[in-house]
């Protein structure tokens, strides 16, 4: 992708997690969409739906900005 020695795929995580917090989305579905689970781990591998619409936002905005900042 061109951001070899740039850029690594947790950084991208932490810039989508910061833009997310700074745009007002709850730290509980942030958290969730990273695989941030407080659940026990069992738990946390078979329940994927918690918030799906909440994060199915969330990402959907995230989409829209990287978009914007795609068509500058």
């Amino acid at each position: 992708m061109g951001f070899r020695g740039k850029m690594t795929g947790h950084g991208w995580r932490s810039v989508a997690s910061t833009y997310q917090h700074v745009k007002g989305f709850d730290h509980e579905h942030i958290e969730l969409q990273l695989a941030h689970s407080k659940e026990d781990m069992v738990s946390a591998a078979y329940n994927y739906a918690d918030y799906l619409p909440q994060r199915m936002a969330m990402m959907c905005a995230w989409a829209d900005a990287l978009d914007q900042l795609r068509e500058k």
